[in-house]
């Protein structure tokens, strides 16, 4: 350094510059040199955000085995909740029959014993051997079709030829089980048909499962069960739509069945009266809406949380069928618009859950056949709740494992059962089962006793 511009001593080189401004200088103390070559403590990571709900939702919808625990959950949960109805509503019901007070809910319990029994076997029923039993199952219901028409066999209720009575007062409706052998059937033709590659025809697209399907839905509109008949048909929809079916093909038979469907209801001067009943708010001339219109009352009656589980005013007398199609107005009347929606979310994950078991599968059949239960319950369930609402015409038919009705019931367990089955079939979640192991872990809060030491 020059002699103009001197170097800066070591004391300087240390002041901070506040304190060259005039301050008192404070000498600093002087660091160790472990302080010096000390590393820096880095800052601790903050810990990760909690997930926020919907992505805890999602997280939880996407693990194997939750299809399999709502389609279970939901199917045993709307099938108590209906029991509970039912015993509520055919009171009155059966004590204008007659009947102890208890009659209908006894055979729907028996009903829903047994149906349980048949959601066990079909829910460890193995898919090879429910293939080989759809063309069976299938020639079955058609036979019974054909013993309904037969005079002295098959029995009229409400001006339907549709039951087949059993013994004392049970009594069958094949026309349910036709839903089932459709499903099945159409499943496994479909699945054969796919295997060898003849999807991409139509001719081996609609035949045979139009013409079989035909032959079922006159059988069944034979009796006078047009309701049926338009669920069976959106079960043939859903498997051509599952199938790959082409637009134009898809958009023809939909119009075709379109045009029939309106040629059958201008033929008749009852399906007519129903049709005009919609959104009445009136009787009308000779009560020909008595039914949909206190359907409404019952709804509008039961407010936010209901008149109370029993307290119904509809259902003595007022309202026809109480315990079979219009249950969900007495639910709606005893339960009010929380139990309604509460309804509502069951049916909804029970669709959900179906279809997500028919979209995750890779098995044809399966997705088939999980793809045609799901149609037809979600189906039947917006026919039934919109003819209670007044937004469809009153079909007659049952609200799936809720209304009264074992024939209606003891199929619908089976399809559940069928839903779980394939639920558990998926790779991930048999998997996710077999990590289980046999049996259930229980936890307890009793501490493990230490190995003794020898010492006392």
């Amino acid at each position: 350094m020059t002699a103009e511009h001197p170097a800066p001593s070591a004391a300087r080189r240390s002041v901070p510059p506040s304190a060259r401004r005039g301050g008192a200088v404070r000498p600093r103390a002087p660091r160790s040199e472990a302080a010096v070559y000390a590393p820096r403590r880095r800052p601790r990571p903050r810990p990760p955000r909690a997930p926020r709900p919907l992505a805890r939702l999602r997280r939880a919808w996407d693990r194997p085995l939750t299809a399999y625990y709502v389609v279970m959950g939901t199917g045993l949960l709307i099938t108590l909740l209906g029991l509970v109805m039912v015993f509520s509503a055919s009171q009155i019901q059966a004590l204008r029959h007659e009947l102890p007070a208890t009659f209908y809910f006894r055979k729907q319990l028996l009903a829903a014993v047994l149906g349980t029994v048949l959601l066990l076997i079909a829910s460890r029923v193995p898919v090879r051997l429910l293939r080989a039993l759809t063309y069976p199952f299938l020639a079955c219901t058609v036979a019974l079709l054909v013993l309904v028409q037969v005079p002295g066999v098959g029995v009229e209720v409400n001006g339907s030829t549709n039951w087949i009575a059993v013994g004392g007062s049970f009594q069958i409706q094949p026309s349910e089980f036709a839903k089932l052998a459709l499903v099945l059937w159409g499943g496994d033709l479909l699945a054969r048909k796919g295997e060898k590659r003849l999807l991409t025809q139509w001719r081996h697209l609609l035949i045979p499962l139009v013409p079989g399907a035909l032959l079922v839905f006159g059988l069944v509109m034979v009796g006078g069960d047009m309701g049926t008949v338009m669920i069976l048909t959106a079960i043939v929809f859903a498997l051509l739509w599952l199938a790959g079916a082409p637009t134009r093909l898809f958009v023809g038979v939909l119009t075709a069945a379109a045009a029939l469907g309106a040629l059958f209801i201008a033929t008749s001067p009852h399906r007519m009266d129903r049709l005009a009943c919609l959104g009445a708010t009136d009787p009308g001339p000779d009560d020909r809406c008595w039914q949909a219109v206190h359907g409404i009352y019952a709804l509008a009656s039961g407010g936010w949380f209901g008149s109370g589980l029993g307290a119904s005013a509809e259902k003595w007398g007022e309202l026809p069928e109480p315990h079979t199609d219009f249950i969900f107005a007495i639910a709606g009347e005893e339960l009010g618009l929380a139990g309604t929606l509460s309804v509502l979310g069951l049916f909804a994950a029970l669709g959900y859950a179906g279809i997500r078991v028919a979209g995750r599968t890779e098995d044809p059949f399966v997705r088939y056949a999980a793809g045609g239960v799901t149609a037809w319950l979600m189906v039947q369930t917006v026919i039934n709740i919109g003819a209670v609402l007044g937004l469809l015409p009153i079909a007659g038919v049952p609200l799936p494992l809720f209304s009264y009705g074992g024939s209606a019931l003891l199929p619908t367990m089976f399809a559940v059962g069928l839903l779980i089955a394939f639920a558990r079939s998926d790779p991930a979640a048999r998997a996710a089962l077999a990590t289980r192991g046999p049996g259930l872990k229980w936890k307890t809060m009793r501490r493990r006793a230490r190995t003794p030491s020898g010492e006392r």
